[in-house]
């Protein structure tokens, strides 16, 4: 199937406008979507005394195939990523680990238990991320890790995230690339706690001395996240949006958006201009949330359009790392990937498109009939020949002909699994 006639005519449409498409298509070449590997097996990871999800965590469907063990799922990801244009990156939970069938403690965790994974990526030509797990453990059963008020369970948890920044800088090091490190924890409360301050002075004394150690940025990037309630904190979390945009802009990390983190009526792409305005870099998880954090698979929706222009208009292609999170176990898996990732990519060529410095120069003089006329205008011009072009020439199937794909590798493998 070739593109090139109706390639032609949508890129003469936006040249009129003074944007190049062809410059536009060079930039999304160089951007890379940190894929999250636990869509693949529904957050159960591959420690040998798997435990049940926890932290306000859930997933739900049953869909059949889903990985059932390290090979599976890079078996997964290589298929998702054959169906997605451009070079990517991976993101790992620490219950990702390969310890060879013996009991390792999140503790205790190094860099050789993900060892396959790291010459994997370099075969895959792939960037790897890093998160340490702090749920669905028993010393998290009662939902609160590094504010924990007994001093042992918190140290262990101190301990893990150490281990994991370690385990981040191996990444870094082998591949050639930083991997982003991000802190997320579960800790709060379900109902109106007595006292908020003591739980955040412990939060800020464990992460001062999980970040103690210098690591060079080359390798490591440090991140925290943030979160408004879970199931179990509803009333109260400990690491709140104003706690951890303080704690990065003081100590010189990464905040990172989650867009299910947030009040429902709140838009992270409203956050992330003035987010920039005070750090060199930000960090992003893109979800989308259905009446709260549900973690469903990203559409291209408006706020993920907003996203994508917040990003592409304000020059910050290479000012914020791009993560996904979402998990849905109703729906074949390698296909939800594809479709979230792909959508992120669309949402960023969306933006790529449109003439900026002359919709700036509108709002600037005032000419807000202007602007607005145009930017609806924009939502029908042929952004989806552009598409479609793109990924012909980067090799992908266009349009939905990637489903076929996805259906004979679920006859050929998915539907195999126990």
């Amino acid at each position: 199937m070739s593109t090139d006639n109706n390639f032609k005519s949508a890129k003469a449409t936006y040249e009129k406008w003074g944007v190049s498409v062809d410059e536009a298509l060079e930039k999304l070449k160089n951007v890379s979507i940190s894929i999250h590997c636990w869509q693949g097996d529904d957050i159960g990871g591959f420690e040998v005394d798997q435990q049940e999800l926890s932290g306000g965590i859930d997933v739900t469907g049953n869909y059949p195939g889903k990985a059932t063990n390290p090979t599976e799922l890079r078996k997964d990801l290589e298929k998702a990523l054959s169906l997605i244009p451009g070079d990517h990156r991976i993101n790992l939970h620490a219950i990702y680990a390969e310890t060879d069938g013996k009991i390792v403690d999140r503790n205790e965790l190094e860099p050789k238990h993900f060892k396959n994974w790291v010459e994997w990526a370099k075969k895959q030509n792939l960037g790897l991320d890093f998160n340490p797990t702090l749920f669905s453990h028993p010393k998290a059963d009662d939902g609160l890790t590094l504010t924990h008020p007994d001093k042992e369970i918190r140290q262990f948890w101190i301990d893990h995230c150490i281990k994991s920044r370690e385990i981040g800088a191996y990444f870094g090091k082998e591949l050639g690339t930083p991997a982003l490190t991000n802190i997320w924890i579960p800790d709060g409360y379900k109902d109106i706690p007595s006292d908020r301050l003591t739980p955040r002075k412990r939060l800020k004394e464990s992460l001062d001395v999980i970040l103690q150690k210098e690591i060079d940025p080359n390798y490591n990037l440090d991140a925290v996240e943030s979160k408004l309630f879970g199931i179990g904190s509803e009333a109260y979390v400990v690491g709140s949006h104003e706690f951890y945009m303080a704690y990065a802009i003081k100590n010189n990390i990464l905040c990172l958006l989650d867009t299910g983190h947030y009040h429902p009526t709140e838009m992270v792409s409203n956050k992330i201009s003035s987010m920039l305005l005070f750090q060199n870099q930000l960090a992003l998880h893109v979800s989308r949330p259905v009446r709260w954090d549900s973690d469903h698979v990203v559409i291209f929706d408006d706020e993920l359009r907003e996203i994508g222009l917040e990003i592409v208009r304000n020059d910050a292609l290479e000012k914020v790392l791009i993560g996904l999170d979402f998990f849905d176990a109703s729906i074949n898996r390698v296909a939800a990937w594809t479709i979230g990732t792909r959508n992120m990519l669309k949402s960023l060529l969306y933006a790529l498109l449109l003439p900026h410095d002359h919709l700036k120069k509108l709002q600037e003089e005032g000419n807000f009939t202007d602007r607005l006329a145009l930017m609806e205008e924009f939502k029908t011009y042929p952004f989806g020949e552009i598409w479609d072009f793109y990924c012909e020439e980067m090799n992908v199937p266009v349009k939905e002909n990637w489903l076929d794909e996805v259906k004979k590798y679920e006859k050929e493998e998915l539907s195999k699994r126990a």
